[in-house]
């Protein structure tokens, strides 16, 4: 019985001493400082478009639960929207060919008309 209680009391020291040290011992130092979380500098470059080798190279910082949140988001917004700026390029030079290509046409099938005229 006499090693029961000295191990409920030795559990209740170690217990009240942990306690102390995270919410701050009294000696004026405050609780544990929260530890900086692992930030990404932004691995993707500014100054040019995304290639594949920018994607492939991409590596996020992992946390207790899996990657962060804001970086993911961070890395998928920029990767959307130069997605979207080369669908929107890509759309523009399609209908500049096919524009090209419908003048081309027209040219050819009015060179002949004028030749009969002559």
């Amino acid at each position: 019985m006499v090693m029961f209680l000295f191990l409920v009391v030795a559990l209740a020291v170690v217990v009240a001493a942990v306690t102390l040290a995270v919410v701050g011992g009294g000696e004026g130092r405050g609780p544990l400082a929260e530890a900086a979380p692992e930030l990404v500098y932004d691995p993707l470059p500014a100054d040019r478009p995304l290639g594949r080798a920018d994607v492939e190279s991409l590596r996020l910082p992992v946390t207790v639960r899996g990657y962060r949140m804001a970086d993911v988001d961070d890395a998928l917004g920029r990767l959307g929207a130069e997605l979207a700026e080369r669908d929107a390029r890509i759309a523009d030079l399609e209908s500049a060919l096919a524009g090209a290509r419908a003048a081309a046409a027209h040219v050819r099938l009015a060179k002949p008309e004028a030749e009969d005229q002559q």
